[in-house]
């Protein structure tokens, strides 16, 4: 049996297949069609999932759809009932799109696939939940989603136990604690659905000046359920994020949206920001192990992804362990429900732990070679052995190195397969990527791969974080780490064993053995505004386009010195930088 998985229409639009219960294929539709975020029917990522199940749309059991647009519409009427007469245009603009989603999915699918097969629909919080329960490997958890808003609820909790998933609680719209976290991203002037994890990062540089302020905004119990106050929002009414009140509260209007300069009043916001935002994760994270009695949690939702909320629930809450969904936002729906057909309603057996969240498009050698021959690359083809030995030297050397290999990461994360990769003892690395090829804020950290033996050593972190979703601080008592260690201290961690890529490990072991610091800086190879780049061609164009030094594809090492010269000027224009 072959189930299909698909989230769309909202933001990040993906596919995944799960044949037998195994996860054969889930990728991102932004990955192939190069638009950031995309939240159209996932054509490319379902024949992309359909290819490397090696079957066709007539082969489906059936397309299972991560939320119920019926509640969603149900969701909006009340809203707009509630709120009539500020959001009525708001309301008539979303509500052919609201309406038309049931009706159009079945329509699309089979105009743009040719599947006429049964289209199930899941809860979108439930997807979440299975996303994470079905890939721990756990015969029993506790589970806690938290994201923007779903259906109704915008915070789940309950418990999985073999193939069952209770959700015995939740919080509902307008009350949320994504939304909250959007609108701080705004007024701090950047996007919402995108650029949440830069007020993550921007947090560290500030004080928790505005905590009062912010508790202002929302009421949390003792039990971790929280209430906004709406008068500061307009969310609800489909306008702006926040209204005048809000800001009235803060003192000052919101930054424009990437312009402008920022100041340490907006540094301290966001820090305000994720103090609240832990002590609600660690208070829900505490409730739901006390009622549910299980010690292991589940985490999924785009809050999930806060990674540094993550850490203070491994510390600060009862838990014995958390599994994070590495791809925890709404693209992770698709994996959810899929797991949801297949363990939740088929009632099939489950399969240990998640693989590999190497579940995107690959590249065989010969692909790749005919790519970088078509682009007139210069390249040198090298054995392993040799090309561990030159990427070491390249990079123990100070260069920027860019590293294609194998399958794409399913999730937000560069796992060492689409990354670009640095010294992280070099002083002025972090900025030399910032600044040259990622093309980004400098306030912005890198994360720190680590052989996963070698992480309690360098880092105050006791068990593995394979997904890059967990923050904790830089040992003090070891050689110091500049380009990985963020202004508090703490790092992104990333660790690594050989069973999840024995390339990858032997390249940082190799790294740790000619330098004695097993750790390398890992961040994704794109630049800004731009996905993560899926294919050798994309590699390229990303390698030529920046300062990057050397970029190693599958067995092939290009070194920049040797290529044809391009227009720095002109590619930077191209992708809309300065």
């Amino acid at each position: 049996m072959h189930i299909l998985g698909i989230s769309c229409f909202y933001h990040d639009a993906a596919a995944c297949l799960v044949s037998e219960g195994r996860v054969v294929a889930a990728a991102s539709e932004e990955a192939f069609t190069r638009k950031k975020h995309d939240s159209r029917l996932p054509v490319e990522a379902i024949r992309y999932a359909l290819a490397e199940g090696g079957i066709r749309p007539s082969d489906l059991s059936a397309i299972i759809y991560y939320d119920k647009p019926i509640r969603k519409l149900d969701r909006s009427l009340r809203t707009f009932i509630d709120t009539f007469p500020s959001g009525f245009g708001a309301f008539i603009r979303k509500m052919p799109h609201l309406a038309g989603v049931q009706l159009r999915l079945p329509k699309e699918l089979k105009k743009e696939l040719g599947y006429g097969g049964p289209v199930l629909y899941s809860e979108h919080h439930l997807s979440h939940a299975a996303s994470a329960f079905y890939c721990s490997g756990w015969e029993e958890a506790a589970i806690l989603t938290v994201d923007g808003v779903g259906e109704w609820a915008t915070s789940s909790w309950g418990v999985g136990r073999g193939r069952e998933i209770h959700l015995t609680g939740e919080t509902r719209f307008p009350h949320s604690l994504g939304l909250l976290y959007s609108a701080v991203t705004l007024y701090l002037g950047f996007k919402v659905n995108s650029a949440e994890y830069k007020v993550m990062g921007l947090a560290p540089y500030g004080e928790p000046l505005y905590v009062d302020k912010i508790r202002q905004l929302i009421h949390v119990a003792p039990d971790g359920t929280f209430r906004l106050d709406m008068r500061y929002f307009a969310f609800d009414r489909g306008e702006r994020m926040y209204n005048a009140a809000f800001e009235h509260l803060f003192g000052r209007p919101g930054r424009p949206i990437e312009e402008g300069e920022l100041e340490q009043f907006h540094k301290d916001v966001a820090r305000s920001l994720q103090v609240v935002v832990d002590d609600v994760m660690v208070r829900l994270a505490t409730t739901v192990v006390k009622e549910t009695g299980v010690k292991r949690l589940c985490l999924a939702g785009g809050v999930a992804l806060n990674c540094v909320a993550n850490g203070e629930i491994l510390r600060r809450a009862p838990v014995d362990d958390i599994y994070i969904q590495p791809s925890a936002g709404d693209a992770g729906g698709a994996m959810g429900a899929a797991l949801v057909a297949w363990n939740g309603l088929l009632k099939k057996p489950r399969l240990p732990r998640l693989e590999s969240v190497y579940l995107g498009p690959g590249y065989d050698e010969g692909t790749v070679k005919a790519a970088l021959d078509a682009a007139g690359a210069v390249y040198a083809r090298l054995d392993r052995d040799a090309l561990l030995a030159e990427t070491v030297s390249q990079l123990s050397n100070g260069k920027v190195v860019g590293w294609f290999q194998g399958r794409m990461e399913w999730g937000p994360r560069a796992l060492g397969h689409r990354s670009i990769l640095g010294d992280p003892r070099h002083p002025e690395m972090r900025d030399i990527i910032n600044r040259k090829i990622k093309m980004r804020e400098g306030f912005r950290p890198f994360a720190p791969a680590v052989l996963e033996e070698a992480c309690a050593d360098w880092f105050e972190l006791d068990r593995p974080s394979p997904y890059m979703l967990l923050v904790a601080p830089v040992r003090a008592d070891k050689p110091p780490l500049p380009s990985v260690t963020h202004v508090d201290g703490s790092a992104r961690i990333q660790t690594i064993n050989r069973d999840q890529d024995a390339l990858y490990y032997d390249l940082i072991k190799a790294f740790g053995d000619r330098t004695g610091v097993p750790v390398l800086i890992n961040t994704s190879m794109n630049v800004r505004g731009e996905p993560m780049v899926c294919s050798p061609e994309d590699a390229w164009r990303c390698f030529m386009r920046t300062e990057m030094d050397v970029l190693v594809a599958g067995p092939f090492v290009l070194r920049k010195e040797d290529q044809p010269k391009i227009d720095l000027a002109s590619a930077a224009e191209e992708f809309g930088l300065d």
